[in-house]
This record gives C-alpha cells, structure tokens and sequence, in this order.
C-alpha cells in the first residue's frame, strides 16, 4: 500500500535517520517534499535482485533483513535493518541493478525518497553524502568481517560470537529474527543451528526458552568458546 506522505509524518520519518540529523527544520521539509509513504507486509519483497531501483527507502517502522541467494537458492542474510536504517542506497551513486534481495520480517512503514529529486539535494548538502558514505563503510566492514567469520571459523565461534554480542548485561536474548534467518546470517543451516544451540545448552552455557529467548548462563564458557573457534 502507498500513498504520498504530508509533510509533517515524512519529516518525522526522515529526522529518524543519522544521515539527515544535521538539517534543520526547514531542510527536513525539503527532503519531505520528495518523499512518499510505503507499507509493506510480513514477507513482502521491496526490491529483488537485478531490479532498478531509483529510491532511498528509510525504515519508519518495522524490520526488513537484506540478503543474497546463491545459484543453488542458499540464503545468506547480510544485515538486519531497523527503524532509522535506510536502503537502496547504492542507486544514488550507481545505476547497476540491486545485488540482493530486501524483504520486510514484519509489517513495516517507510518513507521513500525520489533518487532523481535527491541526487540535486546531496550538492546542496554535502553532508548528506557523507553521512551516506560513512554508512557505506561500515556496511561494507560488516560484510568483509561476516565472510572472514563464515571462511575462516567454526559454527561454533560463529555462533558464540553472536550470543555475546546480542546478550544484554542480564544476559537476555530477544532474537529479533527467526532462527531460520539466525543461521542463515552466520553461515550455517537451521540444523546445525539447532544442535549447537542445545549443545551450548547441555555445557550450561545458555538456556533457550521457546523459540525466541535465550538467557546466557556462563559467559565466560561461550568468550572460551570464541576464543578457540
């Protein structure tokens, strides 16, 4: 479903996002001239591999997780995108089509800027393109790191890695993505993601509570565990 955004939602939507944080008010107002509002369902494809894309989409609400498909229909999750996240981003500095798929885990708003009306906006501020690019860096480090992960460590070390980073201070874990897409993420199948998950378990690093919480029990078992991965 879609409609073109008044000015004051899509201002809302666009202040969201680091990329715009030094506009003022009135600048937000001229990025929210360009922009239209989008809703996409639990599942949808946004875009697709070798589509053109002319926009730069930014989450409002929601979560849309990027990903690749190999030859063999293999998926492997990039990243996880979240209110505040923007995509399709490349089509502002390229026109090759999309080298990956975006599809929404939930039902999901989103404000999306015209690339042609925007293109004209990042040589009246600069900062933008920057800010872009800065984004681009650290997306790109994600990505060299996950296929250094996924080449050169066990599932294991991949998997303790993830724990420690999602666990919070109490040592809660909300996974915010199926474990179908967890696995997928680092390089693995739901199979083996399954039984690691229950080994860990049985060592009594962790105790997983249905099928989306997880609460890590001996932190330092799983920081040995990464260590020799």
């Amino acid at each position: 479903m879609e409609c073109h955004c008044d000015h004051t939602s899509a201002s809302s939507c666009i202040a969201l996002v680091p990329i715009f944080h030094n506009l003022s008010e009135e600048e937000m107002l001229e990025v929210a001239g360009i922009t239209r509002h989008l809703t996409v369902a639990k599942g949808e494809v946004i875009y697709a591999m070798d589509d053109m894309v002319d926009s730069l989409y930014v989450i409002h609400t929601g979560r849309v997780k990027i990903y690749r498909l190999s030859d063999t229909g293999k998926e492997q999750v990039l990243r996880v995108l979240r209110g505040g996240d923007f995509l399709g981003e490349l089509a502002l500095f390229s026109h090759s089509p999309m080298g990956d798929y975006a599809e929404a885990l939930e039902e999901s708003s989103m404000c999306v800027i015209d690339g042609s009306a925007l293109k004209p906006l990042l040589g009246k501020y600069p900062m933008i393109a920057l800010k872009i690019l800065e984004e681009l860096s650290q997306r790109l480090e994600q990505t060299e790191k996950l296929l250094e992960d996924i080449s050169l460590h066990s599932v294991e070390r991949r998997l303790a890695q993830v724990l420690l980073d999602l666990g919070s201070e109490a040592g809660e874990i909300e996974l915010e993505m199926s474990k179908r897409d967890l696995a997928s993420q680092i390089g693995t199948t739901s199979e083996t993601l399954s039984r690691r998950l229950t080994s860990f378990q049985e060592l009594g690093f962790i105790e997983q509570i249905g099928q989306r919480r997880i609460v890590i029990l001996d932190r330092e078992g799983l920081e040995g565990v990464r260590a020799s991965g």
